[in-house]
């Protein structure tokens, strides 16, 4: 039987369906994420949750001449779908197919690449600003949930959108749900008002006075009253938080009505101000399994459909988040003054077990990095031992307050980037591609990139015992399968590993890269060619030594890592290579292999590896021809 999605080539196919017909659609929609995601994996409670409300927004509006934009862009699968990649749908997060996340190289209805939340509001009023000194007269709306509200960039923009006062509709996408349960006083505060006594205290009056203002007010009427709870989803009393910063509310909405959104947001883009639908919507809806555990079906990896279990992926090696939780739960039970931080991401860090065994010392901003890292530096000075596990590209947004509240202060806090380098599926927004050169870079910063699962044990066990600030990073995935030691051991600061022998080449490599230079030294000694092996293990401060030494002793040095090559690890060999004023006449050839300066797109770790030329294969080419050239 065929499908309406199937006739869907282009949002304007949806202005000419029925309501029938686009929950029909709908229910298409979910089926179609379920089974594509249950190959591929992705973001699927999130995106389930929106379906209706997109099919509504795109009925509503004449996009792309009107701008959708989306939050974070997990949530933007039923988008894709109606915006004419249903045919290229299978190859979601796929190496060459299309990307989990908007991006404007992809499709035109995409309005800028998203991946990191908090960010749609400004770009948003960008656009409206835009549009305004263009005299142009597009309608503008943002979709932005309710953990991403609570980012301090949404309530920059807030602030000016409330200034500004130019037209643009801002859809809270209230699903109680960030990737984990949402913390802080505004999730208290949505909630609450959800059930405010205030709205049937005010309902009948204003009710009242809009039909005694003839047919006009007596039509608003009838429609609202379609609405859930009639006028008191439509109407928000004046001293809530929204109206306020200078928006115009509506009251909560059932955000899986299809008629009610249309004729909503119908009734708002008339507005000449910025209005704020606050749209209640289930994570996971129309998916036992997702809405039983949104937390789970957030981010989830291929699956079976009948039971929502994922599929085994055989390895036999922990990953290398349960290790760093199961270290971080020993190391505190030791000491007491240990207090673990994270933004939204206690599952995804592995902190979800701390949480449990030490809620006092368990602390969850929010998706509010910042204050994180800020917070941090406050603990560490009130004689605590904070400990920050945030994934590598949301450190991004830190950068400040670890070079001003943390370095310059040289406070003792561990900052544990989970997911460095490569991340695989997500694609370019979330590559953790740039640590070794943010932290590379700060005053007083320790950076440690353990290669292995026991180095991970003991370079928590160490940062812990040192002084300042200190960065581990680490790979997301599973680790290399080496005994865990039962009692950590301290690394010697600067110190590197040479893990075998070689007087022809030499590959300095740094974290994950180490396993891939030792492969190639594999290859390369059944062709006669000795390769010595330095897991450089510290990226600040460096084993000058041992960099000096393969300057010296070898023809070759070659230095490896899943970063980028500005300003990362091989340009912190080069600056000791320099330095140290190694003889230019003793000094070999040097290669660096790393990210390029170029964005990377998603796909399989291995296969961004070999496309880069920094997996075993690339790395004993590069000797090859290095060598052959000498």
């Amino acid at each position: 039987m065929a499908r309406i999605l199937d006739m869907i080539s282009s949002p304007a196919d949806l202005k000419v369906l029925t309501d029938d017909e686009l929950a029909i659609l709908a229910s298409e929609i979910r089926e179609q994420m379920i089974s594509t995601t249950s190959r591929t994996g992705g973001h699927l409670a999130p995106s389930l949750g929106v379906v209706e409300l997109v099919l509504a927004c795109h009925s509503v509006l004449n996009c792309p001449k009107d701008k959708l934009v989306f939050d974070v862009g997990h949530q933007s699968y039923a988008h894709k779908l109606v915006t004419g990649r249903l045919e290229r749908f299978d190859t979601l997060r796929t190496f060459g197919g299309i990307s989990g996340f908007t991006k404007p190289n992809e499709s035109e209805y995409d309005q800028h690449p998203s991946g990191h939340a908090s960010d749609s509001l400004s770009v948003a009023l960008g656009l409206a600003m835009a549009r305004d000194l263009r005299g142009s007269d597009e309608k503008i709306v943002s979709i932005i949930g309710d953990a991403a509200l609570s980012g301090g960039m949404a309530f920059e923009a807030l602030n000016q959108i409330g200034q500004v006062q130019t037209p643009m509709v801002v859809i809270l996408n209230d699903n109680e749900m960030s990737i984990a349960k949402n913390v802080g006083a505004l999730s208290s505060y949505l909630g609450r008002s959800r059930t405010s006594r205030s709205y049937t205290q005010t309902r009948d009056n204003i009710q009242s006075k809009l039909e005694s203002t003839g047919r006009l007010g007596r039509g608003l009427v009838d429609v609202l009253r379609n609405m859930k709870d009639s006028i008191k989803q439509f109407i928000i009393p004046n001293e809530m938080l929204f109206e306020q910063l200078g928006l115009v509310c509506t009251a909560p909405l059932d955000g899986h009505n299809i008629p009610e959104l249309k004729r909503t947001l119908e009734a708002v883009l008339e507005s000449d101000v910025p209005v704020l639908m606050h749209v209640v919507t289930k994570k996971g809806a129309g998916y036992e399994p997702a809405e039983k555990n949104p937390e789970k079906f957030h981010g989830i990896a291929p699956f079976d459909i009948a039971t929502g279990e994922v599929k085994s992926s055989g390895g036999g090696a922990p990953k290398y988040t349960s290790v760093f939780s199961q270290a971080l739960l020993k190391e505190a039970e030791a000491n007491q003054d240990i207090v673990a931080i994270t933004a939204a991401m206690s599952s995804g860090t592995g902190l979800d077990a701390f949480a449990k065994q030490f809620p006092e010392r368990f602390i969850d901003v929010g998706i509010a990095e910042e204050h994180a890292v800020g917070l941090a530096s406050g603990l560490a000075l009130g004689g605590k031992l904070p400990v920050v596990a945030i994934y590598s590209t949301f450190m991004q947004r830190a950068i400040d307050q670890l070079i001003i509240n943390n370095a310059l202060a040289n406070t003792h806090a561990v900052f544990c980037l989970d997911r460095g380098g490569l991340v695989g599926d997500d694609g370019p927004t979330h590559h953790g591609m740039f640590d070794l050169t943010y932290t590379r870079m700060i005053p007083n910063m320790k950076v440690v990139a353990p290669s292995n699962e026991a180095q991970l044990v003991n370079g928590l066990h160490t940062a812990l015992h040192l002084d300042g600030p200190v960065t581990l990073r680490y790979p997301r995935g599973e680790a290399r399968g080496v005994e865990v030691p039962d009692e950590p051991e301290m690394l010697e600061v600067g110190k590197s590993i040479t893990t075998r022998e070689g007087d022809d080449v030499a590959i300095l490599a740094f974290g994950r890269m180490v396993q891939e230079a030792e492969a190639a030294a594999d290859m390369l000694a059944e062709e006669s060619i000795s390769v010595r092996v330095v897991d450089m293990l510290w990226v600040k401060p460096m084993d000058e030594e041992a960099i000096c030494k393969a300057s010296l002793e070898t023809k070759l040095v070659v230095t490896v890592e899943d970063n980028i090559l500005a300003g990362g690890a091989g340009s912190g060999v080069m600056e000791v290579l320099t330095r140290r004023l190694v003889p230019s006449d003793r000094r070999p050839l040097f290669v660096m292999l790393g990210i390029p300066d170029e964005f990377v797109p998603q796909g399989k770790v291995p296969q961004l590896y070999h496309m880069l030329g920094i997996d075993a294969e690339g790395i004993a080419d590069t000797v090859r021809r290095q060598l052959a050239a000498l």
